[in-house]
Parts: structure tokens; C-alpha cells; sequence
């Protein structure tokens, strides 16, 4: 116990990395990836390998790529473990692909999806 009553920790936060520092990467040490490009809606996107297809999008500061079928509202992640579908998006082509659970690939071409996802 410490003096406050609750438990004592014994860590520490790890070296930081020169000109990472503060960062999520500095603290996890981990090390660059494989930088590429996707497209969302005709523009280009950096991606780093690893990144599904919602954290591609999230970095470029884009929130929502779908639209709902009845209202036309805005969706984008919202749980981000694949149970709910609201960060549906169309990936080469092929509509209703969960964001959250797609890996980025470079030279993937993502568009917004509309209602269904389908032609009418």
C-alpha cells in the first residue's frame, strides 16, 4: 500500500524513442511499417501496414463512409469489433465490408456506401 491508501505500482514508462516521444508507438517500442497508398472515394490515403481499413480512414480524419438506407445518416465506426455494421464500406468493388475488421491493402480502391451497397 502507499500512503494515499491504494496499491503501490513499481514501473516505469519506457525510454522514449527520439522524436516519437509521447506517442503510442514510443511507449509500446514499437518500430516503423511499410508506408502505402489507398483510395477513398478517389482520394489518395496514406495507410501503414497493419491498419484495417477504418484506422486508414480514421487517421486521414474521415468519420463516416456509409449512409443509411431510410434517412441517409451518416455512419461510421461504432464498435470496432466487427458486431454491429455501421463502418460497412465498399472495398474493390465488393460492398459491405466491415471497416473495422479489413485490412488495408495497398492500392485498395474504397468508396462510400450507399443503403444496401448494391445496384437497384
Amino acid at each position: 500500500m502507499n500512503d494515499s491508501g491504494g496499491v503501490a505500482r513499481n514501473w516505469a514508462w519506457p525510454r522514449k524513442a527520439r522524436g516519437h516521444e509521447g506517442t503510442a508507438r514510443a511507449l509500446v517500442g514499437g518500430a516503423p511499417q511499410a508506408e502505402y497508398t489507398v483510395e477513398f472515394d478517389g482520394r489518395p490515403l496514406r495507410a501503414v501496414s497493419g491498419q484495417s481499413v477504418a484506422a486508414v480512414l480514421w487517421s486521414a480524419g474521415i468519420l463516416a463512409w456509409r449512409r443509411t438506407r431510410s434517412a441517409g445518416a451518416p455512419r461510421g465506426a461504432f464498435c470496432g469489433i466487427g458486431s454491429c455494421f455501421d463502418c460497412l464500406v465498399t472495398v474493390n468493388g465488393a460492398p459491405n465490408q466491415r471497416a473495422c475488421l479489413v485490412p488495408a491493402r495497398p492500392g485498395d480502391r474504397i468508396t462510400t456506401q450507399e443503403g444496401t451497397g448494391h445496384a437497384r
